[in-house]
């Protein structure tokens, strides 16, 4: 594995394990999605460029498109939770109520 290789592994599992194990509020879930989000899309932006073909150069640029509706759906979600509950604390929220 070379080092670019492990970096990026590496940023994506420390999103990951940031948002398995570090669930308080949902703005740290929020930033942890979107480390792993960008993570991807520069693995996914060099595995494109290496492979020299004119077919996998959109994708990353999907993959883009994908995290920004992901980030505005994420921040969308942070404010109505705000506002209803007065906090962002994952604790506080009960997915049985309304």
């Amino acid at each position: 594995m070379t080092p670019v290789h492990f970096a990026f592994s590496s940023t994506f599992f420390l999103g990951l394990a940031g948002l398995a194990f570090h669930r308080t509020h949902l703005l740290s879930a929020l930033l942890c999605l979107e480390g792993m989000m960008l993570s991807l899309f520069i693995a996914l932006s060099l595995w494109a460029l290496q492979l020299d073909s004119a077919s996998f150069l959109s994708s990353p640029m999907i993959l883009l498109a994908f995290s920004a509706c992901e980030a505005s759906a994420g921040l969308a979600l942070l404010v109505a939770t705000a506002r209803t509950h007065g906090t962002d604390r994952l604790q506080s929220l009960n997915l049985l109520q309304c």
